[in-house]
């Protein structure tokens, strides 16, 4: 199976193969690449369903060990999902000090529904640009795009975690 084919893309193939799912194009595979860290429950739970009914109290509780919260999780993927979608899109992205703390600092509780709501956004605004970029800029922007989802993956992990920990999450819903 991997002759021709770039390690990298043959390290996103993989999985989909292993369950019976033949990506036909980059396209395609970038697409489930997405989606499975937005709203297609595969190996792990998407973003939807790790935010999902949590209250603004909720997503803003810490364990007091210096890790971070629901909130400022998902505020940190708001904010750098926005960005790459604003550099993917040729758009200047927001300014940022450079200091990726405040990715995480600045979530407000009060604006738990609208973080919640522009996630969703940002990753749905992904995925249609996925549909619609001509093909040699998503060749170009490829790797851009597995890192993206590698790093939605990886928060989302922390999310669930964090939920396990709080007490808020329902093992019916993923993980156990």
């Amino acid at each position: 199976m991997r002759r021709g084919l770039p390690l990298w893309l043959f390290l996103l193939v993989l999985p989909a193969y292993a369950q019976n799912q033949k990506p036909t194009s980059l396209r395609e595979i970038l697409l489930a690449e997405l989606r499975s860290t937005h709203t297609s429950e595969e190996w792990f739970v998407p973003a939807n369903i790790a935010v999902k009914g949590l209250t603004a109290e909720q997503a803003s509780w810490n364990d007091s060990k210096g890790n971070h919260s629901v909130g400022q999780l998902a505020y940190h993927l708001v904010f750098w999902n926005q960005q790459s979608l604003a550099r993917l899109k040729g758009e200047p992205p927001q300014k940022f000090s450079g200091n990726n703390e405040e990715t995480f600092e600045k979530f407000d509780a009060k604006a738990w529904n609208e973080t919640v709501q522009k996630l969703g956004q940002v990753l749905n605004d992904l995925e249609k640009w996925v549909e619609t970029a001509d093909e040699s800029k998503l060749k170009e922007e490829a790797q851009r795009l597995t890192h993206i989802s590698t790093h939605n993956a990886y928060h989302i992990g922390q999310i669930i975690y964090v939920r396990k920990e709080q007490g808020s999450w329902d093992p019916k819903n993923g993980v156990k």
